[in-house]
């Protein structure tokens, strides 16, 4: 097997969902965007990785137009970071749930 010029190591294979291009670098495998997009007031794009270690994480970059209003804008930061403390509580809560079901071998 090849080995990796800066690591001296195996490469990683690429994932059935990685996006096999210039993403992937320094052992790490990065999908397509998917993109959220409201015109002209928000955007959300995701992105799913495996780090070089093998651990699975989500990227998650949010940008929402603010109102010029400062109290109102205030309010709209106020919802958002619920919003996604709510998300990620989810997110975190379903992963937990799932590795929890797991036999001690790690296998289901």
């Amino acid at each position: 097997m090849p080995f990796s010029r800066t690591t001296n190591t195996p490469p990683q294979r690429h994932t059935p969902w990685c996006g096999k291009d210039h993403r992937c670098g320094l052992g790490e495998h990065r999908s397509d965007e998917i993109v959220v997009d409201v015109s002209g007031r928000a955007r959300a794009v995701l992105t799913r990785i495996r780090a070089a270690s093998g651990r699975e994480h989500a990227e998650l970059r949010v940008r929402v137009a603010l109102a010029s209003d400062e109290l109102v804008a205030r309010g709209q930061l106020v919802g958002l970071l619920g919003d996604v403390r709510e998300a990620i509580t989810r997110a975190a809560a379903a992963a937990q749930i799932r590795n929890a079901r797991r036999a001690p071998n790690g296998r289901w």
